[in-house]
């Protein structure tokens, strides 16, 4: 079955984009650009937090996603629709 594993549980993946993290903080200190040229190409117009990923993985363990398997789900503000 695609999208499921061997014990026939549903096989998804959230794609995150870039993320307010320690990390992504110590990038923009190191790269100054960095902040400008996500902001420009970032439909929402800002980083994403952790709690943005609240909602989706709550759906994603919900029975409401019964019928999902083998998606990946963009959280990125909508950074990968800018070319």
């Amino acid at each position: 079955m695609r999208g499921r594993n061997a014990e026939g549980t549903a096989v998804n993946a959230v794609l995150p984009g870039w993320i307010n993290t320690d990390l992504s903080r110590s990038a923009r200190a190191t790269f100054l650009e960095l902040n400008d040229r996500v902001l420009a190409r970032t439909p929402a117009a800002r980083w994403g937090e952790p709690v943005d990923f609240e909602g989706i993985a709550i759906f994603l363990a919900s029975p409401a996603s019964a019928f999902i398997n083998g998606a990946g789900i963009m959280v990125d503000g909508g950074y990968a629709t800018v070319g």
